[in-house]
């Protein structure tokens, strides 16, 4: 036998309209804050999502971003280059060099799918947002001016204190560590040979005289 669906209760007429007069109520009550922009500069988020800047060095021109953009706002160009082997008798090998890095902020829906999927971290956001233009043309960002933007990025917050350490950090103070007690002990080994050396060198009379034994005093 099915529950029976208790009976749903009256509704009071005119409930819905005294709900909403009294937010408009609450809020007619609370006092107005005017922000004096552009006299005083709003305190924004560190997380704002103003201007996206370009670390160029990062940049490997795999087009992830490009590809990911829904708004096809980014326009990328490169060619190839052909690196010398390294050591003798090694392979040539051949990489991309950036020549256009250009996003069109009048198209840009700012969702920052981008920068999520950058697997080498070149790109990031940036609080300016100060950036209008009279000519549309002049919101397409060229490589330069992203370059610009990357250096009003805000530094990133400060780890808690109570979480694991980065694999990252943690194996970068290790190679560090290690790299540290190999030149530490390449120096001790340095000095003691050339103490060594100095020794064997030194004319005979001024070295140290033999003991003599005690017998033939």
């Amino acid at each position: 036998m099915a529950a029976q669906t208790p009976p749903a209760r009256p509704r009071v007429p005119g409930s819905g309209l005294a709900k909403g007069l009294a937010v408009t109520l609450r809020t007619m009550t609370k006092k107005t804050v005017t922000e004096q922009y552009p006299e005083v500069q709003p305190e924004l988020p560190p997380r704002t999502r103003g201007v996206i800047g370009l670390f160029e060095e990062n940049c490997t021109v795999c087009m992830l971003c490009a590809r990911e953009c829904p708004d096809w706002c980014i326009y990328i160009d490169s060619h190839k280059e052909t690196v010398p082997a390294a050591a003798p008798g090694g392979r040539e090998r051949s990489r991309n060099v950036l020549d256009r890095f250009a996003i069109d902020f009048s198209l840009c829906m700012y969702c920052g799918i981008c920068i999520e999927v950058c697997p080498f971290d070149a790109l990031f956001w940036s609080p300016e947002f100060e950036y209008a233009e009279t000519d549309i043309h002049e919101l397409t960002h060229e490589r330069d001016k992203l370059r610009e933007w990357m250096w009003t990025v805000p530094a990133p917050p400060a780890l808690d204190p109570a979480a694991e350490e980065p694999k990252e950090l943690a194996a970068a103070r290790k190679a560090a560590d290690k790299l540290a007690a190999e030149t530490e002990k390449a120096a001790a080994e340095a000095e003691q040979s050339a103490a060594a050396q100095a020794a064997e060198s030194a004319p005979v009379s001024e070295r140290a005289p033999e003991a003599k034994p005690e017998g033939d005093a």
